[in-house]
C-alpha cells in the first residue's frame, strides 16, 4: 500500500497521475499550437507517432459515436446522462491528448544524451557513452522482461538499443526499474540510427582500440 510522503497531501502515485493528466492536457495545447516540447538546443528530434495516427484518429471517432449513442440512450435520466457524458467527453479529450502527446514529445538528441520518449509516461536519458550496441530492426512481438522497455508504436518498434549498464525507468506510479535493453520506434528509424552512429563516433576517443571497439560496436547495417 502507497503511503504519503512525509508532509505531502497526496501519496506519490497519485501525484504522479494527476501530473501525467497535467502533461496530457498540455499537449493538446502544444499540439494546437505546433509546439514541441524539449527541443530547444537539440542536435537532432526523431518524431515517432505517426505509424499510430490512424489507429488513435479510429480509436477518438469510435469514441465520439459511442457518446452520441449514450447520449441518446440515457435521455431519460438526466443524472445518469450527465454523468456519461462527461466521462464519454473526457474519453474522446484523452486519447486525443493520448496522440498529441506522442507527437509534441520526440526522441531528442542533446549534449551526448538520448532522450527517449513515448506519450507522456516515459521519459528516459540514456547517455551515449552507456550505450554498447544500436540495432535497425522492426519487432511486432515483445516478451515482457525486467531489465528491456519496450516502447512501441503501432504495435511495432524499429531500434533496439543494448546498454552497458542499467538506466532508470520509472514505472507509470514511479516503481523504480532498471533497464539495461530498450526498444522503441521512430518514424524514421534510419536517420535516427545513423544520429546516433555518428554522435557515438564522436563522443569516442580519436585513438586507441576503445575507439575502434566501440564503433564496431555500433551495428552500421539493417539486421532485421
Amino acid at each position: 500500500m502507497t503511503t504519503p510522503e512525509s508532509g505531502a497531501l497526496l501519496p506519490r502515485s497519485v501525484l504522479r497521475f494527476v501530473k501525467h493528466e497535467l502533461r496530457i492536457m498540455a499537449s493538446l495545447v502544444r499540439w494546437a499550437a505546433r509546439r514541441r516540447h524539449g527541443v530547444n538546443g537539440a542536435d537532432a528530434v526523431f518524431s515517432h507517432g505517426g505509424d499510430q495516427a490512424v489507429m488513435m484518429y479510429g480509436l477518438a471517432f469510435a469514441c465520439v459515436v459511442e457518446t452520441v449513442a449514450l447520449s441518446y440512450l440515457l435521455a431519460d435520466w438526466p443524472v445518469v446522462h450527465t454523468v456519461f457524458l462527461v466521462i464519454d467527453v473526457y474519453t474522446v479529450v484523452f486519447v486525443l491528448g493520448l496522440h498529441a502527446a506522442s507527437v509534441t514529445r520526440p526522441h531528442v538528441l542533446a549534449d551526448g544524451t538520448l532522450r527517449v520518449r513515448q506519450a507522456a509516461h516515459i521519459d528516459v536519458h540514456v547517455p551515449l557513452g552507456q550505450i554498447a550496441s544500436i540495432r535497425r530492426e522492426a519487432r511486432f512481438t515483445h516478451e515482457k522482461k525486467n531489465d528491456e522497455l519496450n516502447l512501441p508504436i503501432g504495435s511495432q518498434t524499429s531500434i533496439t538499443l543494448a546498454l552497458t549498464e542499467p538506466v532508470s525507468a520509472p514505472k507509470f506510479l514511479g516503481a523504480p526499474r532498471l533497464v539495461q535493453v530498450i526498444r522503441l520506434h521512430a518514424d524514421d528509424p534510419k536517420a535516427l540510427h545513423d544520429a546516433l552512429t555518428r554522435a557515438q563516433a564522436a563522443s569516442a576517443p580519436a585513438t586507441g582500440s576503445g575507439a575502434s571497439d566501440r564503433t564496431r560496436g555500433v551495428d552500421p547495417g539493417h539486421r532485421s
